[in-house]
């Protein structure tokens, strides 16, 4: 199966009792500054409270942490789709479809 950029080859582990991803270093580092950068707008949020700052200036900040972790969601789950649903499906498991949707439902909410 030819995997996006071919940097990693197993990606997914799907035992009884474990369920993990396996993604490359690059991919994993991009997830991890991402989420670091947005835990930094978290804290920034934290500090806006603090020091009452306008409740719309507030907001908007809100906004842009949604915004960044919708984004990160989204990298997550075509990354999701591309590895570990195809595998899944070339192997026979079509549940994966069913929790697919069901975590898709949850991402939209």
């Amino acid at each position: 199966m030819d995997q996006p950029n071919n940097e990693h080859n197993d990606y997914c582990h799907t035992g009884a009792d474990e369920r993990k991803s396996h993604h490359s270093d690059k991919v994993k580092n991009n997830f991890i500054s991402r989420l670091n950068r947005i835990e930094g707008q978290i804290r920034g949020l934290k500090g806006l409270i603090e020091k009452d700052t306008y409740c719309d200036d507030v907001l908007n900040q809100i906004s842009a942490v949604q915004s960044a972790l919708n984004s990160v969601g989204k990298l997550l789950l075509e990354q999701h789709m591309n590895t570990c649903v195809i595998e899944r499906i070339q192997e026979g498991d079509h549940e994966v479809v069913k929790e697919l949707m069901i975590t898709v439902n949850k991402l939209i909410k």
